[in-house]
């Protein structure tokens, strides 16, 4: 490699003119920020020079997206760059993001009562330990949200999977405040920490009551009876009588003769529907003939009512002679059975 001395600045101050200190050479190199800050000796400035030379984003837009929880390994893949170059700007950023997990995990959980007296590494060593799960095994991140406010996380590993808690970090007097953003958090700093971390409580069966078992003087064994052999319901006999005792209680009291024939009209076949009798004669008497002849003739107008409304009173017939009926005007006019006018 050549060494070459600077002689001199062109008119318009753009380039620099270096020679050649054996062959006399001379060559002119562009004055930019590049050559000012190797000039001074910062070579931060030209890292940053390089960066933005070779990838499309800034050293300010590395930090910014750092500082947002992105990774190392995710900034170096969008600006198209090695891990290495991107290192040396997220390093300060890093240390920024774990100074505020620390923060975070000394600070007290909010629940529904206030502020917890433990801290929110306490509570959550105490929930995984309840839970079975190893503490120390956790893993603390802090990032800035775009509100501008501090996001917490912890992360365990369970199996195959992965679990992550988030909590919103306030800070203030005695190490601030965390309050949980999902419900993996909000289980964490349950009170309650014998419950199991997202559990789906199955459903159970509602118990069957069962009268036999606590009266077994009540136990029998019922069958009900077909249809066909079910005796139609007798209507309720006017003869039960309802009484209240001394006590407030009340009693239905019936006839003996009552509930006998009502169980022998169960019992008992139904008899075939008999024929329906025929129109009772009337048999009219000499006497009532007599009667009649001998009432005054204003009296037969109340007769005629009378007869009208009350019915003739039926005699059985002498012998097996079938009684005869007089006509009914034979009766009005007083005239005998014999037709005789």
């Amino acid at each position: 490699m050549r060494e070459l001395r600077v002689i001199g600045l062109e008119p318009d101050g753009k380039k620099v003119i270096c020679q050649d200190t054996e062959s006399g050479e001379k060559f002119r190199i562009p004055a930019d920020d590049t050559l000012r800050a190797a000039a001074r000796g910062d070579l931060t400035r030209m890292g940053q020079i390089e960066i933005e030379m070779e990838s499309t984003l800034r050293p300010r837009e590395i930090q910014s997206r750092i500082r947002a929880g992105a990774s190392v390994a995710q900034v170096a893949a969008a600006a198209g760059v090695g891990m290495d170059r991107i290192e040396r700007f997220a390093h300060p950023v890093l240390l920024e993001r774990a100074r505020a997990a620390e923060l975070a995990a000394a600070a007290h959980p909010l629940r529904y009562d206030g502020p917890a007296l433990s801290t929110l590494s306490e509570v959550v060593s105490a929930a995984l330990g309840a839970r079975g799960h190893n503490p120390d095994d956790t893993d603390w991140d802090a990032w800035k949200a775009e509100d501008n406010r501090w996001v917490v996380q912890v992360s365990w590993r369970v199996g195959r999977s992965v679990n992550r808690a988030h909590w919103r970090y306030v800070p203030g007097s005695n190490s601030g405040t965390v309050e949980a953003i999902d419900e993996v958090a909000d289980e964490l700093i349950d009170p309650d920490i014998s419950r199991p971390l997202r559990s789906v409580q199955p459903v159970a069966p509602l118990p069957v009551e069962d009268d036999d078992s606590e009266h077994p003087e009540l136990a029998f064994d019922y069958t009900p009876p077909q249809a066909s052999q079910v005796a139609p319901i007798s209507p309720v006999s006017r003869s039960a009588r309802l009484t209240v005792k001394s006590d407030g209680t009340e009693a239905v009291t019936v006839d003996a003769d009552t509930v006998t024939d009502a169980q022998a009209r169960r019992t008992a076949p139904r008899p075939a529907p008999r024929p329906a009798p025929p129109e009772p004669e009337v048999e009219v008497e000499v006497e009532e003939e007599s009667a009649v002849e001998s009432a005054p003739a204003d009296d037969t107008g109340d007769a005629s009512v009378h007869d009208e409304t009350s019915p003739p009173s039926r005699k059985r017939g002498r012998g097996n002679r079938k009684p005869s009926v007089p006509a009914w005007e034979d009766v009005l006019l007083g005239v005998r059975s014999s037709g005789n006018t």
